[in-house]
Formats: structure tokens, C-alpha cells, sequence
């Protein structure tokens, strides 16, 4: 979604208000198929914890030309970026194993899918089994293929807390089988909100206008506004009045620019896919790379029982 707005002292002058809504599909299913932690499953036809849930592709729709935006190689690419960070795909993996690591950390937002490691593929079925349904419940049947996961070596984890678990993993053939330790963390909110505000600025920089600050002024609005969505996804408040409500004017000002970004939803699990999403999005496109902006506040709200857990908001001004 993407709206802005000029404001000359008390009047004013609402420019557009432009609602891109993120559809985002895939029955998020309470719980998974628990399954002891000791089960073995080198047993062809093992039961897997996979709740069987479809994982649909969701695509950026402008609400008034109703036309689907395509989403940007970028958010694939960030894939690579996390996976190496996390410790994936570091060394070949043995015969008859998934993984060449012992552990990797993934964030609370499901930043990265869970996929065997290595250049593996061909692999046939899969189970999957989680030792701790308190941090990992299951695991959806498909990955996030829009953000450049596989099918056939990965699985959309199903989170529902912080802490570490077990996840094993194998060929219902019996030829490969393996454990790895999982470390779902506490997502570091103020670093992502100030990561956003850096790729907003590369973003600019490549299209030849200045960097943004931070908008102290606008930072509460910013925070207020991602913590609205949960109630109501739209640039109009849940009280009824706009978005632009949410930060106030310095008085002393003669003209006001605004602008405000969001976007929910399991395609916007880290920095670099929420703003690879806006980007490719006309309205949230014009926002970033508006000149009459110098200032910026991020607002970001993770709330794991909500319809859609991510929450961001972009608030834009010259104030």
C-alpha cells in the first residue's frame, strides 16, 4: 500500500491515496501433526509432521488499475544472503546425509525457508519431524517458491515461538537422512527498521537523489501505524481518519510533504524482501524515489497470532 499527501499549514491537500493490497494466500493451519522425537525414520513410509497445507504465491495488486505486479529477482537473491549467513551451504554434503551444518539460526518471521543443504535436488518425497513443536509446530507441504525456495529440498516452517529444535529430515527410499539443530531468534526490530532505511537509500542513491534521514519526528507514527495493521490493513486508520493523522506538523513549518509505505504478510519476512516487494510496486516506487522527501521513519510490528505475523509501515515527510 502507498499513499501521500502536501499539507500547507492547517489545509490540507490530499494528493493520493493509492492502496496496493498484498494478497497473501496459504491456510495458515493452527497446528501440525505432532510426532514423538524418537521416532526413526529410516523406515520407508514413516509419517512426516508436514500439516499439508498449500503455500500459495501472493502478488502486489494496485488497487486502481486492479494489474498484478510482477515481484523482483532481488527477493531470490536475498536468499543466498541469509543462507550463507545462517550457515547453510558452507561445505559439500556427505553421502547419505542433508546437511553439512550442525545448527543454523533463522529469525521468528520465517526469514528463510528450511531446504536441505548443498546443490542437492532430485531427492524424491520427503519427511520432515521437529523435536520441538514449541518453537517449529510442523512444516507446510510446498516452500515459498516467490522467494525463490524449491519445492523439492525445502519446506515453509511453521513457527510459533524462540528457542531451538531438531529438525530431521529424509528420503522415504532410505538413502539420505539427517538431523540439524534449528535456532529460531527474537527478530532484532531496530536493527531491520534502520536495515530498511539503508536499502531506501541505495535505492535513491542509484537513481541519482539524495539519502533520506531518519525521521525522529515521524517515529512513533511510524510504530503506531505498523501495530494498526493487525486491526486494519489500509491507509484509513482504525478510528476512521487517515494515515496522515498519525504524526503531527511542526507548526512553524510552511509546507508539509508525506508519504506512507506498508506491506504485510510472508512475503515481507526480512528488510531485504520488504523493500524488494515496494520497489517493484509503481506506488511504493514514487514514494522512495520522491525528491521532495528528506526524512524517513520505519515502523515494524511482529504479532505471531495475527492473520499476517509481519507488519511494516514507511513513513515518509520533509519534517
Amino acid at each position: 500500500m502507498a499513499a501521500a499527501s502536501l499539507r500547507q499549514t492547517k489545509i490540507k491537500v490530499l494528493l493520493s491515496l493509492n492502496a496496493a493490497a498484498i494478497l497473501i494466500a496459504g491456510v495458515l493451519i493452527a497446528g501440525a501433526i505432532m510426532l514423538n522425537g524418537g521416532v526413526d525414520f529410516r523406515v520407508v513410509g514413516e509419517r512426516s509432521d508436514d500439516n499439508g497445507g498449500a503455500v500459495e504465491e501472493p502478488t502486489l495488486i494496485d488497487a486502481e488499475s486492479n494489474d498484478e505486479v510482477a515481484l523482483t529477482e532481488a527477493q531470490k537473491d536475498y536468499i543466498t544472503s541469509v543462507r550463507t549467513a545462517a550457515g547453510v551451504d558452507s561445505a559439500p554434503v556427505p553421502d547419505g546425509e542433508l546437511w553439512a551444518e550442525d545448527t543454523i539460526t533463522i529469525y521468528e518471521s520465517a526469514n528463510f525457508d528450511i531446504c536441505v543443504g548443498g546443490e542437492l535436488s532430485g531427492l524424491g518425497d520427503m519427511y520432515w519431524q521437529t523435536s520441538n513443536t514449541e518453537v517449529i509446530s510442523g512444516f507446510f507441504s510446498g516452500a515459498r517458491t516467490w522467494l525463490g525456495y524449491s519445492d523439492d529440498t525445502c519446506r515453509f516452517p511453521v513457527i510459533v515461538g524462540t528457542g531451538r529444535t531438531v529438525i530431521t529430515a529424509g528420503t522415504y527410499d532410505g538413502a539420505r537422512r539427517d538431523s540439524i539443530e534449528v535456532v529460531v531468534a527474537e527478530i532484532p526490530k531496530i536493527k531491520w527498521e534502520y536495515e530498511i532505511l539503508s536499502l531506501v537509500n541505495q535505492e535513491r542513491v542509484r537513481n541519482g537523489l539524495d539519502k533520506l534521514s531518519w525521521g525522529d519526528t515521524c517515529t512513533e507514527a511510524a510504530e503506531i501505524r505498523a501495530e494498526e495493521l493487525v486491526t486494519l490493513y489500509s491507509h484509513t486508520r482504525p478510528d476512521g481518519s487517515s494515515w496522515s493523522t498519525a504524526c503531527v506538523e511542526p507548526s512553524e513549518a510552511a509546507v508539509y510533504v508525506e508519504g506512507e509505505n506498508l506491506v504485510v504478510g510472508n512475503s515481507a519476512v526480512s528488510p531485504e524482501t520488504t523493500v524488494a516487494a515496494w520497489m517493484n510496486s509503481e506506488k511504493h516506487r514514487e514514494n522512495i524515489l520522491n525528491p521532495n522527501f528528506t526524512k524517513l521513519a520505519v515502523g515494524f510490528y511482529f504479532d505471531p497470532t495475527s492473520k499476517y505475523k509481519t507488519h511494516w509501515s514507511q513513513y515518509f515527510s520533509n519534517f
